[in-house]
């Protein structure tokens, strides 16, 4: 049975996301205390401080899968030098009303992969902005800009020889931090 449970957030809501690819591959590389909840965002309507006080049923689901998680694992691509916008709406959200934010002391990780060499850098620095003042402990390093280019994946889907070893450092070390935060 699972021991930790991780909120994964995807930052890209389209059918062939390169950042949900990415997530479904990392999470076989977690050890079996792991387990993992895919966060819906495409349903959830646009911020509107009016609706704090009555918050839509998928603005609840959100928050209570965050808050029900050891862990958030951010895969998010770059979408004009900063994250998309889908992904500051549900962290807008989930933070909401003032003073109930879901995201408050969850052990985060921000991973992301685009096909430029650096192309989520600027985004995860903006999300790790947005969470240092949600107080969501963030892994510093190791960073990790996934290159989305041949070779990245098997044909299972699962993380291919040359970018495995890299990205199990990333896994062991975001294991660790949940560990350390939970």
């Amino acid at each position: 049975m699972a021991q930790y449970n991780i909120a994964v957030i995807v930052g890209s809501i389209r059918k062939d996301s390169f950042n949900k690819k990415l997530a479904n591959a990392l999470e076989k590389l977690f050890p079996a205390d792991f387990s993992f909840t895919h966060v819906r965002l495409d349903d959830l309507p646009p911020y509107n401080q009016d609706d704090d006080a009555h918050q839509a049923a998928s603005v609840l689901r959100l928050k209570g899968e965050i808050k029900a998680a050891q862990g958030l694992m951010f895969v998010t691509p770059e979408y004009n030098r900063s994250i998309p916008g889908v992904l500051k709406n549900a962290i807008d959200h989930a933070s909401r009303p003032y003073g109930q934010s879901a995201w408050d002391g969850k052990a985060a990780g921000v991973i992301g992969t685009s096909v430029g060499p650096i192309g989520t850098a600027l985004s995860q620095q903006h999300l790790r902005n947005i969470l240092a003042y949600l107080n969501a402990p963030t892994l510093g390093q190791p960073e990790a800009f996934i290159h989305n280019k041949e070779g990245l994946y098997n044909a299972d889907g699962s993380i291919g020889e040359a970018s495995r070893k890299f990205l199990q450092g990333w896994v062991d070390a975001y294991v660790a931090w949940v560990k350390a935060h939970a």
